[in-house]
């Protein structure tokens, strides 16, 4: 009974102990913002004050009410003192009664460093053998509901960024998955955690840790922050590139990926490219493409591509990478088995080629277009994105050549064209539509090629498209065709044709836009007849 009693005292002491000491922190934070002298070096008291809190707060009971723990006993009489020292100082700073700047600054650099000390006290303690059984059994805050208050979420992340900060490695792990959680599904978690003084820094660190996990869970929760633009400039700012080029060239392959992933959203629109190109990060990613040539990686391949896509908006960069021989290298991966690597080297082929006639000729050259091309064989085994996405960079690395026509037309490219017309899926029809209104837009030999070939035919079942805009470019592309007078002839010997433009002309049938679609073919028609 005695022992009880005792033990029971022991209890009561330990939490009189513990409670004082964090009444007097949290004082101290109050007292402090009404501080109008000195505020930068006050914000940096309150911050270690809160982490003194937050790990306070992570004990679990036991170890809260225990009042003979010798080491704990020490590091909350310390507190106690520089709290109590610290309070004096705030008196002084809101009197404005101190004897000197200099002497007051002096001072309160001086509070800083001894609640530092508490800090890392504490956190040794936490981490010490046999205390918290390796620290895996703190008190966890639990998740606030999805109406929980500002105060709540703040409180929560806090508590998160203590287990960054004291948890031995699983605790660590344990934090950054809760975390990853909670940002991904509510961004108010976001927006509170970057008002957190420290909690990026300690993100960034963590990119730089020995174990895998903890460096791609951080990864993760990286990633989704760069997706805020408000935040992603925040990251730049306090160096999170350097390390993302370090991952990319020794991480896991997980690493490497997950780093990739915030590499595209920080360049997006050619941000912050000079700031990549500087730490080394074009290189990295060309190489990480280089390997793609030989069917490894495609995820990752395909996402360096996009990086480097974004980098090249910058016309120094875009030089370098064609120096250091981007162009066979998007070659070989149109060539790979791996779709995400076919897709964005096409993608990456196109941005290399728009607004540069330079490197439009050297894609030519090392045999851009015929690639191209057969990625449009129905015989390959391309995909209908991949497909459509060939369509276009030919377009666009076609234009205003003469010669690149001459080529797509030797190629087969008007042919693979018809075929996607007449046997195609809707997607890549309407892709093909687009091209075969490009190439009625060019020379009149190409025209009467298109003529002879068929087009017509299958340009005329688009009229009567569910979508207006293929209705109009199907149109538009007959009304090019039926400028040369051969294609004029060809269309009226084909009854079909004309049956159904009147169809379509008839006021029970057609409709005011199926009319407008009419008139829009005719229009090329009268253009002839007249010069004529």
């Amino acid at each position: 009974m005695v022992e009880e009693k005792a033990d029971i005292a022991g209890t009561n002491t330990g939490n009189l102990r513990l409670r004082h000491a964090t009444d007097q922190l949290s004082s101290l934070i109050f007292l402090s913002q009404s501080i109008k002298v000195f505020s930068s070096k006050w914000k940096l008291i309150r911050n270690k004050v809160d982490e003194i809190l937050s790990i306070l707060a992570s004990l679990p009971p036991e170890i809260q009410a225990s009042a003979d723990n010798p080491t704990l006993s020490g590091i909350i009489q310390s507190i106690e003192e520089t709290t109590d020292y610290s309070n004096s100082l705030a008196q002084k700073c809101i009197e404005h009664s101190y004897s000197g700047k200099l002497l007051m600054q002096s001072d309160l650099d001086i509070i800083f460093v001894k609640f530092d000390n508490n800090v890392k006290s504490l956190s040794e303690l936490v981490n010490s053998d046999g205390f918290l059984l390796n620290g895996n059994y703190a008190i966890v805050v639990s998740r606030p509901g999805p109406a929980a208050s500002r105060d709540d979420i703040k409180f929560y992340v806090k508590d998160l960024l203590c287990r960054f900060k004291i948890g031995r490695i699983e605790m660590k792990k344990q934090a950054l998955v809760s975390f990853t959680e909670v940002i991904q599904e509510d961004e108010r978690y976001v927006k509170i955690a970057m008002e957190i003084d420290g909690l990026v820094h300690v993100l960034l660190k963590f990119l730089n840790s020995k174990e895998a996990g903890i460096q791609e869970e951080a990864l993760k929760n990286v990633a989704i922050i760069c997706g805020f633009d408000a935040y992603k400039s925040v990251l730049v700012g306090i160096g999170v590139v350097a390390p993302l080029i370090r991952m990319l060239e020794t991480g896991s392959d997980l690493g490497k990926e997950l780093a990739t992933r915030c590499l595209m959203k920080v360049t997006a629109n050619s941000d912050n490219a000079w700031s990549v190109s500087a730490h080394g990060g074009a290189s990295a990613l060309l190489k990480i493409c280089g390997s793609g040539c030989d069917d490894l990686g495609g995820e990752l391949v395909g996402l360096a591509c996009g990086v480097l896509r974004n980098l090249i908006g910058v016309d120094e960069i875009k030089r370098f990478v064609v120096e250091e021989g981007a162009i066979p290298m998007s070659i070989k991966l149109v060539r790979s088995k791996n779709e995400a690597s076919q897709i964005s080297a096409i993608d990456f082929i196109q941005v290399m080629a728009s607004g540069n006639e330079f490197v439009r000729g050297l894609i030519v050259k090392e045999g851009g277009i015929r690639v191209l091309v057969r990625v449009l064989d129905p015989k390959s085994s391309y995909s209908s994105k991949a497909r459509e996405k060939s369509m276009r960079a030919l377009m666009s690395l076609c234009s205003d050549s003469i010669g690149c026509m001459n080529s797509l037309k030797t190629y087969s490219f008007m042919d693979h064209i018809l075929h996607f017309l007449h046997d195609g899926e809707v997607p890549i029809q309407e892709s093909a539509l687009r091209a075969a209104s490009w190439l009625s837009g060019t020379s009149d030999e190409l025209k009467k090629a298109m003529g002879d070939a068929g087009f017509m035919p299958e340009i005329v079942k688009f009229l009567d498209a569910k979508s207006f805009e293929a209705r109009e470019i199907a149109a538009e592309t007959l009304s090019n065709l039926l400028v040369v007078p051969r294609n004029q002839k060809r269309f009226v010997q084909n009854d079909q044709n004309v049956n159904f433009l009147l169809q379509l002309m008839d006021p029970n049938e057609g409709s005011n836009s199926d009319r407008k679609v009419v008139f829009e073919v005719a229009h090329g028609w009268r253009s002839e007849t007249c010069e004529m």
